[in-house]
């Protein structure tokens, strides 16, 4: 619960998860070592160099101030100190660094503890150390090699951690990134077939990710066995009734009686209850994509309706783009809830809204519309619900709904039920992603 909060910016991809997990520790390593190495060792090193280059600046001052000391002596010990002495006109100079020189701190702070003479210490450059100092005399200025007060090459070591650590956290990605390879194939597999689509995949990488890609395997032909039976019992059983139905239309037509309108009304709604029960069977099954043009798709299914006589209309148009679906499972789920809305209301309108990410097509209707808490079973199959929708409107079997939904279902998207704001009626929204 403590790292909840973190989750909103932590990356979201498997890739960047990994990177992730491999920079940062590398990272942190390199950092703690790199403090502790230069507080503990180069530091220690910067000190005693120091020291010892105190020690000999302190020799140079008591030989300066020493009145009987002759100036071949003192230049001679400078010579052999490989120290420099020049006497300025006043000490008016202050302390200077380079702002990325953490060991020139050290330096000072050394130089003041051991010269109490010392008036200002500058380091303009990495290589000479300039001491300004006000002898009992004279001021003098002393300027000696920088290598002499610190490591010369103390960041050696930093740089060539930093160098070998990038260079093996890419060796160590590349290595991740095969590793995440087929987990990410098993992703987009796994993707495809929620969207209703069957890609090649074969299990690959480690045991454990090739145990997960052969129970994916198993899952998705138990699913494409099951589609497979259902709509092959559905079909046969609807074609089956096909036979009897056409001899009962054969035996009718020669009847002469006043009662053969209502058998032959009752004969021509079973053979609207068997096409429904074949729509709903080819509403899995059918799956035969092209990229269509969203608006012209729809407009082609609200004229084709149109043309049939139900009163419906496209209303509005927003976006354009194109859409990979299945053109006859699709037309037949817009068709059917036109029909529904035509069928229970007394008229219809159709609307398109094309974004970036997905494709929604509404179809609403100034009927009674359904209760909110009856939205969820009016999706089912065969579901009836006489109080929301009068059934004497037209005949239905609880279809209409339900293959919209599976449709919707079976291209990665959804079926959604509301009240219409236009008109007053059923609101139904048929979303798909792009």
């Amino acid at each position: 619960m403590f790292f909840k909060w973190l989750k909103r910016y932590m990356p979201r991809g498997i890739y960047a998860r990994a990177a992730l997990i491999i920079v940062l520790p590398v990272f942190l390593l390199q950092v703690v070592v790199s403090f502790q190495l230069v507080r503990r060792h180069f530091e220690g090193v910067t000190n005693q160099m120091t020291f010892a280059a105190a020690r000999e600046v302190q020799l140079i001052i008591d030989l300066v101030e020493d009145p009987d000391m002759e100036a071949q002596v003192v230049s001679s010990v400078l010579d052999g100190l490989e120290m420099t002495l020049t006497t300025p006109k006043n000490l008016d100079v202050e302390d200077s660094r380079l702002w990325y020189d953490f060991s020139g701190l050290v330096i000072m702070r050394v130089l003041r503890e051991q010269l109490p003479e010392l008036q200002a210490v500058q380091l303009a450059d990495d290589k000479t150390v300039r001491l300004f100092i006000q002898t009992k005399s004279s001021p003098i200025s002393l300027a000696f090699e920088r290598r002499r007060a610190s490591a010369s090459n103390s960041h050696q070591l930093i740089v060539s951690m930093v160098f070998f650590g990038i260079i093996l956290t890419i060796v160590a990605y590349f290595y991740m990134r095969n590793q995440l390879r087929p987990i990410k194939r098993l992703a987009v597999a796994a993707e495809a077939f929620g969207r209703g689509r069957t890609v090649p995949y074969s299990p690959g990488g480690a045991v454990e990710v090739r145990a997960a890609g052969s129970a994916f395997l198993d899952m998705r032909n138990r699913i494409e066995r099951f589609f497979e039976q259902r709509t092959l019992m559905l079909s046969g059983i609807s074609h089956d009734l096909r036979t009897p139905l056409t001899r009962l239309k054969l035996g009718l037509s020669m009847i002469d009686d006043e009662d053969r309108a209502d058998l032959e009304k009752d004969v021509e709604e079973m053979q609207r209850m068997i096409d429904a029960f074949l729509d709903y069977a080819r509403s899995d099954y059918e799956d035969q994509r092209t990229n269509v043009n969203a608006a012209d798709f729809v407009q082609d299914i609200v004229d084709g309706c149109a043309r049939a006589g139900q009163d419906v209309k496209l209303h509005k148009i927003k976006g354009e783009g194109d859409i990979t679906l299945s053109t006859g499972t699709v037309r037949r789920a817009v068709e059917n809830l036109i029909g529904n809305a035509v069928r229970y209301g007394n008229q219809a309108e159709v609307s398109v809204r094309i974004t970036d990410k997905s494709v929604r097509i509404r179809v609403e209707d100034d009927g009674p519309g359904i209760p909110s808490q009856d939205r969820e079973e009016a999706i089912k199959p065969f579901a009836r619900l006489e109080p929301g929708r009068n059934q004497n409107k037209g005949p239905g079997v609880g279809l209409g709904l339900s293959i919209a939904a599976d449709v919707a279902r079976a291209h990665g998207g959804v079926l959604r039920l509301g009240e219409s704001e236009h008109l007053g009626g059923l609101r139904a929204d048929l979303v798909f992603g792009l």
